[in-house]
């Protein structure tokens, strides 16, 4: 039995918030926000976007170890923040985050028809997020009420390691019975999740306007002009760098066109751990 590289591709894993749903991904920041001023500690929405992408206690001890965040908690309590106050944290984020995930449910714009069209030129549809499953549930059924099913959902807590560890986009592999990593592409807004899909052997799609890296609604992207849209664009584009994603789009509308180029790729015998 010989090896042979995949000739195209067969599933596209994409994220949640910020890809599909929830343009400029408020539900999750927002709520950041909100949980540590429950504890009298202030945290900026640029400051609670930093780790977005990482599971949510993750993201919530990587905030807690910023120096500056450290520093207005022990002003609070007269200590730097232990593994348990991170916990006691996303006690108080996790009910916030249930109730208040229905505000920023919205399909991406053009999302669905875009989905649809992958869909019938033979794609499988899987995902992940950075949301745990009692989350992930609420965010998928307000999704199918908008008419968006994945073929397959991989919460964060589900797998050993979330991002930017590759245990959930390999999950979405092994049920959606792909037998080749390098037929699938990994979509993404944040750089955790680029650097699940590249140690996962994937190909990868950085999302550079419609998610946590621009942080806009899609009615402030809307309204930027030429200019400051690509002097966003280097910005975002200069953030992801170190993250090697193999494309940047925009959104994911554009998307079709990047799953041609990598079925031409793939045709001519290129892979992705190869570039």
């Amino acid at each position: 039995m010989n090896y042979s590289n995949p000739t195209q591709l067969q599933a596209a894993i994409l994220d949640w918030a910020g890809t599909v749903v929830d343009f400029g991904s408020f539900a999750p920041t927002q709520i950041f926000v909100e949980a540590f001023a429950e504890f009298d500690v202030q945290v900026s929405i640029e400051e609670a976007r930093g780790p977005m992408g990482m599971g949510k206690w993750d993201h919530i001890r990587t905030l807690c170890d910023v120096p500056e965040i450290a520093e207005r908690y022990r002003k609070v309590f007269g200590r730097t923040p232990t593994d348990d106050d991170v916990t006691a944290i996303y006690n108080r984020f996790m009910p916030l985050q249930i109730e208040k995930i229905a505000v920023h449910s919205a399909l991406i714009p053009g999302a669905l028809d875009t989905l649809t069209g992958l869909r019938q030129d033979g794609l499988k549809i899987g995902s992940c997020s950075g949301y745990p499953k009692v989350v992930m549930d609420k965010v998928v059924e307000l999704a199918a009420n908008n008419g968006y099913v994945a073929d397959h959902v991989v919460a964060t807590d589900e797998t050993p390691n979330g991002r930017p560890w590759p245990a959930q986009a390999l999950a979405n592999v092994i049920a959606l019975g792909i037998d080749d990593v390098a037929a699938c592409v990994k979509v993404d807004d944040t750089v955790p999740g680029i650097l699940e899909g590249r140690r996962a052997g994937m190909w990868t799609v950085a999302l550079v306007c419609s998610g946590n890296a621009l942080g806009l609604t899609w009615e402030g992207y809307q309204a930027l002009s030429a200019e400051k849209l690509e002097s966003e664009r280097k910005r975002i584009h200069a953030m992801f760098e170190h993250s090697r994603p193999h494309y940047l789009i925009d959104t994911i509308n554009e998307l079709p066109e990047v799953i041609a180029d990598i079925n031409r790729r793939l045709a001519k015998g290129e892979m992705p751990q190869a570039s």
